[in-house]
């Protein structure tokens, strides 16, 4: 691992006559001689997975963020040309305009940054359901012209690769590219330093979806290794939707969406959610289901439901909800929205939580 250099003296290197020291070329360099070699640009890079804790650690070796809540993505810059790719490796600039008219605007050649594209409400908190709605639903086609991108880490700086040096050198510099006072459409997502439980119930009381730790001294890898932790206010999670019970009271007939987890490589299922749909969500989301229809349910599902529509687990539902029964069962959930495929949000892994 490469670990970044102490910081230069505060005074430069002086002469009796108080003149600063000064370096001079011994000979010209010769043309033939190669340059220095340079990284080449990934087309993309699977993303770094934060590791779901019931509680924050504390210590001098982690530091921490506000969780957002939005579509992970990898803003590419190459000399004028920006990329905005999904966790899943689509291309969504021309979602994101806002995003790629601001990245542009950064000074640097090429670039790759990690983070997270996002709605804010007006107490500033990431809204995933505005998101949503700015961008036309899950197979809606408009763009979110109000979409801010929360950067949190820099991945490749001006063809270097910088995956290999560990965080607190990579944090800083990214601070260099996006100064902490930006506030246009690419902005820094503040460090917090401190303990991280004090951190996490401060987070909880300004009724933020919670915090991301991070190791100070860890390199960045791709996947889920425990070098990134999350822990959530509100446990909100993607589950598969394999079927719905009929109501002729809900909106859109829908009482009840049912719902399934992954567990040791197979779907389970952990209950429904019958709150939070409107009118317009639950009369979309009820013709997307009618299309994907099967005769019977895809998993096990206990006893049978009263007047129960089973379909194909394509869709990904975003469910807050507060706590899981003895049976592993879903307890007060409510419906947030769909995820996009595009997106390839997991669906939520039995276990993550224990």
């Amino acid at each position: 691992m490469v670990k970044r250099p102490s910081k230069p003296s505060s005074k430069p290197l002086l002469r009796e006559a108080e003149t600063p020291l000064k370096g001079s070329r011994r000979r010209r360099r010769n043309p033939e001689q190669p340059a220095l070699p340079f990284d080449p640009m990934p087309d993309r890079i699977e993303p770094c997975l934060a590791l779901l804790k019931p509680t924050a650690p504390s210590g001098p070796d982690w530091v921490y963020e506000i969780k957002w809540d939005g579509y992970r993505v990898a803003v590419h810059l190459d000399y004028g040309k920006v990329r905005i790719i999904t966790r899943g490796g689509h291309d969504w600039t021309h979602r994101f305009p806002t995003i790629q008219a601001a990245a542009k605007a950064l000074p640097v050649g090429t670039a790759i940054i990690d983070g997270e594209a996002v709605v804010l409400d007006a107490m500033g908190r990431s809204d995933f359901g505005a998101l949503q709605q700015a961008l036309g639903g899950r197979i809606g086609k408009r763009s979110a012209d109000e979409a801010l991108f929360m950067a949190f880490d820099l991945l490749y700086f001006d063809g270097h690769d910088l995956r290999g040096l560990e965080q607190e050198s990579r944090r800083q510099l990214l601070e260099d590219l996006i100064p902490t006072e930006a506030d246009g459409g690419v902005r820094l997502s503040q460090e917090i330093e401190g303990d991280g439980p004090a951190i996490l119930a401060a987070a909880c009381e300004h009724r933020l979806e919670g915090i991301i730790a991070k190791r100070r001294g860890e390199p960045y890898r791709s996947g889920r290794g425990g070098e990134w932790i999350k822990i959530k206010c509100i446990q909100s999670e993607g589950f598969a939707i394999i079927g719905y019970e009929r109501s002729t009271a809900g909106f859109g007939g829908i009482g009840r969406l049912l719902l399934a987890a992954m567990k040791s490589g197979n779907l389970t299922y952990v209950g429904g959610v019958g709150t939070g749909f409107n009118e317009r969500s639950a009369t979309e989301l009820r013709k997307q289901l009618d299309e994907i229809v099967v005769d019977k349910p895809v998993v096990d599902t206990g006893r049978k439901k009263r007047d129960a529509a089973y379909v194909r687990p394509v869709l990904i539902a975003e469910v807050e909800f507060r706590a899981w029964t003895a049976d592993r069962k879903l307890r007060h959930a409510s419906f947030k929205g769909l995820r996009d495929s595009d997106d390839a949000e997991a669906i939520f892994e039995i276990g993550d939580f224990s």
